[in-house]
């Protein structure tokens, strides 16, 4: 992204990683905004992670089924998102995958080739089937056992959340980011779109295979170039297939979605890599989303806002 003179970039660790904040507006107490930006993401890393065995979604899992039980409000409104994107691309994003992508060491564990066979020989149960909500009374249930895992979706959300936080502070002009998930608030002080770049997935240099002007809008990637396993020379994704509760094999190296939430974005971009190039595209076009394919051969595929 272009940096200029008047910006301010603040940062912290979160989720594993990082989430950076780059300002272009007037000057502000910068430490109380980092601080109460820090407090946002701890928040829902707290509530939703799943290498924390006491965040709120890991007691959850582990609660017993057929009791409802309180749950925060954000935990209960990522769920909510979720079963509803869930739904709407026919559970090509699902959320009960915890003890899948676990065995496969793509969470706190190493591989563990007992817990892959004892993952792939349960029922196949989406969360839709075995997961009730009240957001008006705060509470959960669950049916049958779940692992829930909201890797696909959390990221995105705290995205959300560092552009909120901003908003709250009265800051209009910022660009909020952690890994490849990207929200754009207004525009540059200059009037110009924020400029984000793309990476080239599979590329040693990991340069930029395009760049979007954002305003006002989000940005989320999801593929294996950055997370993945390799067995015998076979490439096997982070993301889970949940038809197989495997890692996917043969997935686009990329898919980039576009929205004004980052949660949505985050969500759908995850669901397309699970459709593939070819029924992802169609899903995407079908639906309106503006979605960016990158094949394991460069082959580029764009619909929506990408298509322009």
């Amino acid at each position: 992204m272009r940096k200029t003179a008047t910006d301010t970039l603040l940062s912290g660790a979160t989720m594993g990683t990082t989430w950076q904040v780059r300002l272009d507006d007037a000057p502000h107490e910068f430490e109380t905004i980092r601080a109460a930006l820090q407090s946002a993401v701890a928040e829902v890393d707290g509530q939703m992670s799943t290498w924390k065995a006491d965040s709120a979604l890991m007691r959850f899992n582990d609660a017993p089924c057929g009791q409802w039980h309180s749950l925060p409000d954000n935990l209960l409104s990522v769920l909510e998102s979720g079963l509803a994107i869930s739904a709407l691309t026919g559970n090509a994003f699902e959320m009960n995958l915890g003890d899948a992508t676990c065995a496969w060491g793509f969470g706190p564990a190493q591989i563990d080739l007992q817990a892959i066979r004892a993952a792939s020989n349960l029922p196949t149960i989406a969360a839709a089937q075995a997961l009730r909500l009240d957001r008006a009374a705060g509470r959960a249930l669950k049916s049958s056992p779940l692992s829930l895992d909201l890797c696909g979706i959390a990221k995105g959300y705290g995205v959300d959340r560092l552009a909120e936080t901003l908003r709250a502070h009265g800051i209009t002009r910022a660009l909020c980011s952690i890994d490849g998930e990207v929200r754009a608030l207004g525009i540059r002080r200059d009037g110009t779109p924020w400029s984000v770049g793309i990476d080239t997935p599979d590329s040693p240099q990991r340069g930029n295979h395009s760049v979007v002007m954002l305003e006002d809008a989000s940005l989320a990637t999801s593929g294996d170039y950055r997370h993945f396993l390799e067995i015998r020379g076979k490439r096997l994704s982070h993301t889970m297939n949940p038809a197989t509760r495997a890692p996917l094999l043969d997935a686009p190296a990329s898919v980039t979605v576009m929205a004004q939430s980052c949660m949505h974005a985050d969500a759908m971009a995850t669901a397309l890599v699970v459709l593939g190039l070819e029924r992802g595209e169609r899903f995407a076009r079908e639906q309106g989303i503006a979605a960016l394919f990158i094949g394991r051969d460069g082959e580029t595929r764009q619909t929506g806002h990408f298509a322009m």
